[in-house]
């Protein structure tokens, strides 16, 4: 084995400049929520030249809806087909696995506060840059790059896999549900999401919502008789910032969370208010975001933060009797632990040190990550392992290109022991 293992490795190296430029090509290609349908037909193109099976999953509200990993569906929602890519042995010898990795990307933001332009992904010294270049385009290639590595050795896996290129990612998480819901499942799945090079033990949930208050407008000189949605906005998040204290002050209970200093982080990441300067502000709309615990139902989360809204507002002179309007749009999900001691886990443990000669560490998250997909409701582990990268969903997004190179080897040999090997199928490209 070890000299495969060696075999596996030369062979990730000597087609990684290959790996880089086609990881270079998806960058290029803007995938925001609902605007990923062109780097969803070059990942299509991307495993239909490589003569896997291609099936294009909608993300179906009528048809996830009623699951209980459902989250609600605004009306910005991805239209994008997810694809799942399928390798059949030709005889089933080894473990089925899913290796998935998400195409769609946050917005870039002011481009003149990027170095260069963020779909024009760039190289210096052992970072590539650009948005998704980290979260997570250069880890869902690594994925591909890994079943090349070995078909270049003249071998395939025996047994089924599947490569998943999911959207909603980013926003509700119902593109992978979406694929487990077609029937998408495997005894094991690795999402490679920059992390640097740990694997992930826990991970928050993460609930999305509006906020929506009302004001009362009249001529800004007359504004002492009117009512500023916009300042009454500013009461509401000082008031949500309460319960986010509240909610980390209960880090001790749980065990993953219980020396981060900070696991619950409520965010308003987006406002919009108001029509004219002179005008008292007659609307404003807040789009929030907050993370809860794993073991935490998200509806009973939702609905302490209305009530606490409607408790802690009760003295408020305007919002008493105007209350903010709270509306669930996005993620509604949970968090999960990796349980310890799977094989799944032990075999990247020993591929990890291979590729990387380090043991392999864990960490845990309080961001969101599909990987509660499979672990909660696919009964699966779920290895969320991948590069290391920094500034993702800032300015200068990037990804290292030594980590891609030990990440993509350990993949290899993940698939090489957990799937099996046998000779490359003829009839395939």
């Amino acid at each position: 084995m070890t000299d495969l293992h060696d075999r596996i490795l030369a062979a990730v190296e000597a087609g990684f400049q290959a790996q880089i430029a086609l990881t270079q090509d998806l960058i290029a290609l803007p995938s925001r929520r609902n605007a990923e349908h062109e780097a969803q037909r070059f990942m299509a193109a991307t495993l239909t030249a490589r003569g896997y099976q291609i099936d294009e999953v909608a993300t179906d509200p009528d048809a996830i809806r009623d699951h209980p990993g459902f989250s609600p569906i605004s009306e910005h929602a991805s239209t994008a087909p997810n694809i799942v890519a399928t390798h059949e042995p030709r005889q089933v010898a080894g473990r089925s696995l899913i290796l998935n990795g998400h195409v769609d990307v946050v917005p870039e933001g002011p481009h003149e506060m990027w170095s260069r332009h963020p779909y024009d992904p760039w190289r210096q010294g052992d970072w590539l840059y650009g948005r998704g270049s980290g979260d997570m385009k250069a880890g869902l290639i690594a994925c591909v790059a890994a079943l090349d590595a070995l078909r270049s050795l003249g071998l395939q896996p025996a047994a089924r896999v599947h490569i998943q290129s999911v959207v909603e990612e980013e926003c509700t998480g119902n593109g992978a549900l979406a694929c487990l819901v077609a029937g998408y499942t495997a005894e094991a799945a690795i999402i490679p999401e920059p992390e640097d090079e740990c694997l992930v033990r826990a991970n928050c949930g993460v609930l999305w919502f509006e906020v929506a208050i009302a004001g009362q407008p009249v001529h800004v000189r007359e504004a002492g008789t009117g009512a500023n949605a916009i300042d009454a906005a500013s009461r509401v998040i000082a008031s949500l910032r309460k319960i986010e204290a509240r909610w980390n002050a209960e880090a001790p209970q749980h065990e993953h969370f219980r020396d981060m200093a900070h696991p619950i982080n409520f965010n308003v990441g987006q406002i919009e208010g108001g029509d004219w300067a002179s005008t008292v502000a007659a609307w404003c709309k807040m789009q929030c975001r907050i993370a809860i615990y794993p073991g935490d139902d998200p509806a009973v989360r939702a609905a302490e933060i209305e009530g606490h809204l409607r408790q802690d507002l009760a003295d408020d002179p305007y919002l008493s009797s105007n209350p903010p309007q709270v509306n669930w749009n996005g993620f509604f999900a949970r968090g999960y632990v990796l349980e310890e001691g799977s094989d799944a886990e032990d075999t990247l443990r020993r591929a990890h040190l291979t590729a990387a000669s380090a043991p392999l560490q864990s960490l845990t998250t309080p961001g969101y990550l599909d990987g509660r997909v499979f672990v909660i409701y696919g009964d699966m582990p779920c290895l969320v392992y991948g590069p290391v990268s920094e500034a993702i969903h800032g300015f200068n997004e990037r990804v290292s290109l030594s980590s891609v190179q030990r990440v993509t080897g350990a993949i290899a040999l993940f698939i090489a022991e957990w799937c099996g090997l046998e000779a490359v199928d003829d009839d395939q490209p």
